[in-house]
């Protein structure tokens, strides 16, 4: 069984991501005749600029700016299967998309959810941030502004979409947007809170994924090992 590749992908187009997505999701369902592939966690940047527009009933209508503005500022529109609401991506932003095969880390929607919040929480905590959750919306948050936003589907029990950390965003792109439908809250970013001391896109990837790696190894080695003592008890 393979663990968990680290991959950085770059600057790609929100189709390509999503192409590179559903190709590595075919790729870990199809190994679990073969004996399992954890999967991939890929991190990149979105390039061009896009706003993601999710299928829920009242998420188009957060898109509050007009097609001549978006196109002045570069930004294209897709809609996304993915859960959450409506949100930007872009230069400047970590995109993490985990492709990961949830069985065989015994993970359920929420743990997995819960598992990328303290990723980035354990991230920030090495860049002397102080982020948190929200009991009342998804995400990280940094004195009560939107640090991270975070937004999956999971098909046929492998992860797909993930999360998006603002590094040295544009903020301003988020007036576009009611940020996932959260109407009066404010988003931040790193450099926002950190200045010139705030790590570059792929570093902040990198440390996030040294995160979650970690926690989806003891995850795996836990599930691993009740599963050999229930073998060895002949439990069923």
């Amino acid at each position: 069984m393979r663990s968990v590749d680290v991959k950085w992908v770059g600057s790609v187009s929100y189709d390509e991501g999503y192409a590179l997505q559903a190709a590595r999701v075919d790729e870990v369902v199809a190994a679990r005749a073969l004996g399992g592939d954890q999967g991939t966690i890929h991190l990149l940047e979105h390039l061009p600029a896009v706003i993601t527009i999710s299928r829920r009933r009242e998420a188009p209508s957060h898109l509050l700016a007009l097609p001549d503005r978006l196109a002045a500022d570069g930004i294209e529109v897709r809609e996304t299967d993915r859960g959450g609401d409506i949100t930007y991506h872009g230069p400047g932003q970590l995109v993490a998309y985990p492709n990961l095969d949830l069985n065989i880390f015994n993970l359920g929607l929420h743990d997995y959810m819960r598992m990328l919040e303290e990723a980035v929480i354990r991230a920030c905590a090495v860049w002397g941030i102080a982020a948190e959750r929200d009991p009342g919306a998804t995400g990280v948050w940094v004195d009560g502004a939107k640090l991270c936003a975070m937004g999956v589907r999971v098909r046929k029990w492998v992860s797909m979409h993930g999360l998006a950390i603002n590094v040295s965003t544009d903020l301003r792109h988020f007036d576009h947007i009611v940020p996932c439908g959260l109407v009066g809250r404010k988003v931040t970013s790193l450099r926002r809170l950190l200045g010139p001391a705030a790590p570059g896109v792929r570093e902040a990837g990198e440390r996030i994924a040294d995160a979650l790696s970690d926690m989806l190894r003891e995850r795996a080695e836990a599930v691993a090992a009740r599963r050999r003592d229930h073998g060895a008890t002949g439990d069923a």
